[in-house]
């Protein structure tokens, strides 16, 4: 399945020098991911049962071929979670971006809200790059019903935060669907 994407950016932030930087990287990375060899590898791992942690090691790869580096700590030593880390960290000019890499409790369990409150509260980024699956299916039984779309109900929950009014400091979010 090819990769989707997705972009949220507050609007004074899209003409920005730092959001053409966080946007090239963005684009690197979606052109790396739709690369046959990455899809066909992001394909094998993403099964019924796999942890996103596989995932997680094929985005690595590719991610750190751009420059982001694997579960910076520190970046949120200001909170008495001070434990919490990112799974790739890349700093941008005066502010970063984090990765965050989601599978099977993406919605179930809002760790794609979890993922925006990270970015919202570490100090040093305002911009997340959110891999999601498109389609999940955990089971046999999600294989005959309904398969739920992850990629599609996180794109919806992140437009909220980009209405003028639901701002934060969170400037942008792009969203990869796998």
């Amino acid at each position: 399945m090819k990769p989707l994407i997705e972009i949220f950016i507050q609007d004074d932030f899209v003409s920005s020098d730092e959001w053409k930087e966080v946007k090239k990287l963005s684009n690197k990375l979606f052109k790396l991911l739709s690369e046959p060899d990455v899809i066909k590898r992001i394909k094998k791992v993403n099964q019924p049962g796999v942890s996103s942690h596989k995932i997680q090691e094929v985005i690595t790869h590719e991610s750190e071929k751009i420059g982001f580096k694997s579960e910076i700590k520190g970046l949120f030593s200001n909170y008495k979670n001070s434990k919490l880390r990112p799974d790739f960290h890349k700093k941008i000019m005066n502010t970063g971006v984090i990765i965050e890499v989601e599978k099977g409790q993406t919605v179930q369990n809002n760790n794609d809200l979890k993922d925006f409150w990270k970015c919202h509260i570490c100090e040093e980024v305002n911009y997340l790059f959110l891999f999601v699956p498109q389609i999940l299916i955990q089971n046999e039984e999600d294989k005959i019903k309904k398969s739920k779309k992850p990629y599609k109900d996180v794109c919806n929950h992140m437009t909220s935060f980009f209405e003028p009014q639901n701002y934060t400091n969170v400037r942008g979010v792009v969203v990869f669907g796998y």
